[in-house]
């Protein structure tokens, strides 16, 4: 092992390969340290259920922000599969009818408005659209370059009003003022609640950039389905990576780092130790605060909040809406007991420290879209996947006992969903080889054991703006990167990155520029 590479990168998630990638083809010696024993993090495919031939993505499972411009740079052969629906969702005071999105069918979608009784609110979703695009085109150019400051970025949205509306006020003010249905506005608030604990009219505008991140990849704001699971997104990056000459060493746990660039780790019984010009973190920020020894007791844990629960059926539940087929309401992403009010409710419910008494969820279906994930007989036999995200759970919620909470929280989740369909989604579970139902539940905790996710936080703590204050420094290619720490010799590279969070590479991405224009 070379003692002294170029570049040490810490954790061998898809942001550290990215960086690896890269750093590598620029010609740089580099040394990712992975503490699992392969690499990906969130971003894989596994195969959950004994003997059952699924590979699901079992953490992250949606692709936008994830630049085209970094697939095209690194050569990556990566294929997204676009979705026809954008959404369902049952009316929970009547589940017999539902609001459903064609991408497809503008006259559907309309109708559709109008059968729940939201037809004044359709002029409202397509302007919501069209801002929403703008917006994008404006911003999304810039994840890839050098941070803009905020009076930079909105010059580039060259809408006052819009920036005002979206960026400086509570998400919750844009809904009341441009939705008059609880249920439209629950859709559309749910983009800025994903794993984010927070209301969308709190001040602290939480909502507001979890909602601006879940809307402007790649200039569209569309999430894709990655063809063959998640695992196929990372498995061309190490590809890619191993290809240019980084060297990836796996079950090497990182122990500590110092200023000066020293990684310490343990490996096959032993400790070692190496020294890197420069060291990219692919870890939560409180995490290399512990690494680096400056953790204190005022520094701040992260908190997720979401729980996930995959489930392999036999073949997709029948719907209380009859006017709507399975695979159109499971084609898209099917939200569940997700209007603003129960949402709003359910913070507040979480917020005194209970779960909530009915979890908002949203479902999605890798396998209506791509059935790669399945084998032939799987395929032949209709089994099909399904993922459900919960929100407003938050990791509180497990500290005591998440054994038992994990087993409340797939219950709640269940009954939630069961709440709008027309037959138990248990009887229709497929079971593994020892005969136990196919369904898995991740809560906040069981991300911190699996993944070293602070409070199971999917964004590493929380989001920040894709611009820097007018006046904050930029002295460092690491801070016009958007990427700096206390240390010069140390980086950020992964999600708790600024413009970090999702499957994006973006925080690699970004720390491999940082480095490269800082020599």
């Amino acid at each position: 092992m070379d003692s002294t590479p170029d570049i040490v990168i810490v954790g061998g998630g898809h942001n550290g390969l990215t960086a690896a990638a890269y750093l590598a083809k620029a010609g740089r010696s580099v040394l990712v340290l992975e503490r699992d024993d392969h690499v990906g993090g969130a971003a894989v495919s596994a195969a959950a259920f004994t003997g059952v031939d699924a590979r699901l993505s079992r953490y992250s499972y949606l692709v936008s922000l994830l630049p085209a411009r970094i697939i095209d740079e690194l050569g990556l052969s990566i294929e997204l599969a676009r979705r026809r629906y954008s959404s369902y969702t049952p009316d929970p005071a009547n589940p017999a009818t539902g609001l459903l999105v064609d991408a497809g069918d503008a006259e559907a979608t309309r109708a559709s408005f109008e059968r729940i009784g939201a037809g004044a609110d359709i002029a409202g979703w397509q302007q919501l659209g069209g801002d929403l695009g703008h917006l994008a085109r404006a911003l999304f150019p810039t994840v890839c370059e050098p941070l803009p400051t905020r009076s930079e970025a909105r010059r580039l949205v060259g809408d006052d009003a819009l920036w005002d509306e979206f960026i400086e006020h509570p998400l919750g003010d844009l809904l009341n003022r441009r939705f008059g249905s609880d249920l439209v506005r629950g859709v559309v608030a749910t983009d800025g609640l994903i794993g984010t604990f927070t209301s969308v009219h709190d001040a602290s505008l939480d909502a507001n950039r979890c909602f601006l991140y879940h809307s402007i990849g790649n200039g569209t704001g569309d999430w894709d389905v990655p063809v063959g699971g998640m695992g196929a997104v990372t498995g061309e990056l190490e590809r890619v990576a191993r290809q240019a000459g980084a060297r990836i060493l796996t079950s090497a746990e990182v122990t500590g780092i110092d200023p000066d660039g020293t990684v310490r780790y343990r490996h096959e019984h032993r400790d070692e130790s190496t020294v890197g010009s420069h060291v990219l973190a692919n870890v939560a920020p409180w995490v290399l605060d512990g690494l680096l020894s400056e953790r204190t007791p005022d520094t701040v844990k992260p908190e997720g909040a979401q729980v996930k629960v995959n489930l392999l059926l036999s073949r997709l539940p029948r719907l209380l809406d009859a006017s709507v087929s399975a695979e159109a309401a499971f084609g898209g992403t099917f939200h569940i007991n997700e209007t603003l009010s129960q949402l709003e409710a359910a913070y507040r419910q979480a917020g005194a420290g209970r779960v909530p008494d009915l979890v908002s969820c949203e479902i999605y279906c890798h396998s209506l879209t791509d059935p790669s994930i399945l084998s032939p007989e799987l395929v032949a036999a209709g089994a099909q996947t399904l993922t459900v995200f919960g929100l407003h759970t938050p990791d509180r919620l497990t500290r005591l006992d998440n054994t038992a909470v994990r087993a409340q929280l797939q219950a709640a989740v269940l009954a939630s969903l069961n709440s709008v369909l027309a037959e138990p989604v248990e009887d229709l579970l497929l079971r593994d080889a020892d005969g136990r139902p196919c369904i898995e539940t991740k809560t906040t905790a069981d991300l911190e054991s699996a993944l070293n996710l602070p409070g199971g936080d999917i964004f590493h703590g929380l989001l920040s703006w894709p611009f820097l204050e007018d006046d904050a420094p930029r002295d460092t290619a690491a801070q016009r990167w958007g990427v700096a720490t206390r240390h010069p010799r140390i980086l950020l590279c992964g999600a708790g990155a600024r413009r970090g969070g999702g499957v994006s590479g973006l925080g690699g991405h970004n720390a491999a520029m940082a480095v490269l224009e800082s020599d």
